[in-house]
């Protein structure tokens, strides 16, 4: 009978970490410097290295070296690679990470006067590039809806319906609060003035006018920039990051067929309509309020309400709404085309987009202000 053959071999020792000084300023370093190895011996290390002051430093003779060796001797040198060090290439690479992760210093450069110039400059030249941008998206969904008029069965319904449903059905709850509440406000302030001026009965008209021409179109255009029009760069944006636009591109779908122009006739359609809701529930508001505050019955109001308030305002509240509509769907999809392909850009083009959209619904509004003073007089 045999003996068993001999199946594993021995390992290879492992050497201890040294620190060895060879000469006048010379130190010499041996062994495995690895996190494993230098766990026992740490504070020891540490000391023996902090003694060493300089000079040539010889390691050739490190066997292995990891990340925590190589942490450790970096410490010990301050934070740089000592001039007369001489380092397997193998174990250079170490030093070279660590060195590049070290944080630059901070250059003072000398106090520019002209900085706020150029930051309005910089603003300028945005703020002309996402007009110009706009422009060209607002004549490529003209050209669009000039397609389909030729060819209808074209017309891409059913991204519309789902569209009307997002921007339109699900923000009527929302508004329906947020108008409500405000008619509450406006009308007790309003009573608490008018009382003092026995002109009680004139909250009809007061609450009319100002609900039914301008609070109401711009509360709920502005509710719907902020909810509506950051949904859609968002959506836009995620679709830039996980490459469907360009997969949208590559099948030949083209982007304004399918993805602006359902988002601008919904919005458009939409709008409207939610600015009737608003208006209803913000005169139910100051209705009730009146009502508590000043003693008019609910009957007298709405008896009162259309001599109070010409139906021309109520035309001029939904062409608003249409045009509102249509900016902010463009603002929102321009935004979002522009999304870079990482999240960092995703943010700051849903921040510029609800921005944006609220201050172009604040523009509209003054300029439908200017433009139609003479219409809709409520002194009649």
């Amino acid at each position: 009978m045999t003996a068993p053959a001999a199946t594993d071999e021995a390992a290879p020792a492992i050497r201890a970490p040294e620190v060895r000084r060879t000469g006048a300023g010379s130190v010499a370093l041996a062994g495995a410097w690895t996190l494993r190895s230098l766990q026992p011996r740490l504070r020891e290390l540490e000391q023996a290295l902090s003694r060493v002051d300089g000079g040539r430093w010889d390691l050739t003779g490190i066997d292995t070296l990891d990340h925590t060796g190589a942490l450790l001797l970096w410490r010990a040198w301050g934070r740089r690679l000592p001039d007369a060090a001489e380092v397997r290439p193998e174990h250079s690479a170490l030093f070279e990470r660590l060195e590049a992760r070290e944080p630059r210093p901070i250059r003072r450069g000398r106090r520019r006067f002209i900085g706020p110039i150029e930051a309005l400059g910089r603003a300028m030249i945005g703020f002309s590039r996402n007009l110009a941008g706009m422009t060209v998206l607002l004549g490529r969904v003209a050209l669009e809806v000039l397609g389909l008029v030729h060819h209808p069965t074209r017309t891409p319904w059913r991204e519309i319906s789902a569209n009307i449903y997002r921007t339109g059905a699900q923000a009527l709850g929302i508004t329906a609060l947020v108008g409500f509440l405000v008619g509450v406000v406006l009308s007790y302030l309003s009573a608490q003035q008018l009382r003092n001026f026995g002109a009680d009965v004139y909250i009809v008209n007061l609450l009319g006018v100002a609900i039914v021409r301008e609070l109401g179109p711009v509360l709920a255009a502005i509710l719907v920039a902020g909810r509506s029009g950051s949904a859609m760069t968002a959506q836009i944006g995620v679709m830039r990051v996980t490459e469907e636009l360009d997969a949208l591109a590559v099948m030949g779908i083209p982007h304004t067929l399918r993805l602006v122009l359902p988002k601008t006739i919904a919005l458009a359609v939409a709008m409207p309509l939610l600015i009737l809701w608003t208006n209803a529930i913000a005169l139910i508001g100051g209705m009730v309020c009146a009502q508590f505050q000043l003693g008019i019955d609910w009957r007298y109001f709405l008896a009162n309400l259309p001599a109070a308030v010409p139906i021309s305002n109520l035309y001029l509240g939904l062409a608003k709404g249409v045009v509102f509509g249509i900016f902010i769907a463009l603002t929102a999809c321009h935004f979002g085309l522009r999304v870079k392909p990482n999240t960092e850009s995703l943010g700051e083009g849903t921040t510029n987009s609800v921005v944006t959209a609220i201050t172009l619904v604040i523009v509209i509004d003054a300029v439908f202000a200017v433009l139609f003073r003479n219409v809709g007089s409520f002194l009649s």
